[in-house]
């Protein structure tokens, strides 16, 4: 994986579990890498994926199970997609509405192309 500077690396590998939660290509139930798999995998410190599955275990994404390893939470797909929902309605959506303000779009316009964005 590619790491940006724009974000802790924890953040990104954060990032990641949830997108693969959302893509379902990680099932609720069903358990994850290890830390150290995830660190020599992703090329990072095992510290940084802790962080990161730490995290996760605290929004209730992930469960760990001592001595077995950590697992995708039965509800994640609905946590996921929550986090997802409050991060889009707190970041970018404010970006939105200004840029359609600063550009003269109206919601008119806006309907309209969400039914053809060829448009």
């Amino acid at each position: 994986m590619d790491f940006n500077n724009q974000k802790p690396i924890f953040l990104q590998i954060y990032d990641l579990i949830l997108e693969r939660i959302l893509n379902h290509e990680l099932i609720e139930n069903s358990r994850i890498a290890s830390v150290r798999e995830m660190a020599s995998t992703m090329l990072v410190n095992p510290n940084t994926v802790q962080r990161a599955y730490s995290e996760l275990q605290a929004k209730g994404i992930l469960i760990q199970q001592r001595g077995i390893g950590y697992f995708v939470a039965a509800e994640a797909q609905t946590l996921a997609l929550n986090i997802r929902k409050d991060e889009f309605i707190r970041v970018q959506l404010p970006i939105f509405l200004h840029q359609m303000q600063t550009l003269g779009i109206s919601w008119e316009e806006l309907q309209l192309l969400s039914r053809n964005p060829a448009l």
